[in-house]
């Protein structure tokens, strides 16, 4: 799946597990203790959790110049190289 799109998932999920988790204290306050809603707060923070994961590395700044220079260089020359079958012909 897309790196992006889990993330934003995880990030649902934390949010349901925290709606839970708020019913759940309201429904102590009601005076009708629903377990049900810790445990679905509980899978759903661990789930949200999961997903979110570590932030995605930063690119890496070393060369940077080198690696610019570069793609200038090929962006001007463009993907002009001939192929080995028309060099044969």
């Amino acid at each position: 799946m897309n790196n992006v799109l889990l993330p934003r998932i995880g990030t649902f999920f934390l949010l349901v597990g925290c709606a839970f988790l708020i019913l759940f204290v309201i429904s102590i306050s009601a005076g009708e203790v629903h377990t049900s809603y810790l445990l679905y707060a509980i899978a759903a923070l661990f789930v949200g959790l999961a997903l979110r994961g570590r932030p995605p590395k930063k690119e890496p700044t070393r060369f940077i110049r080198i690696r610019k220079a570069a793609q200038r260089s090929h962006h001007r020359h463009g993907d002009e190289k001939p192929s080995a079958k028309t060099e044969n012909k």
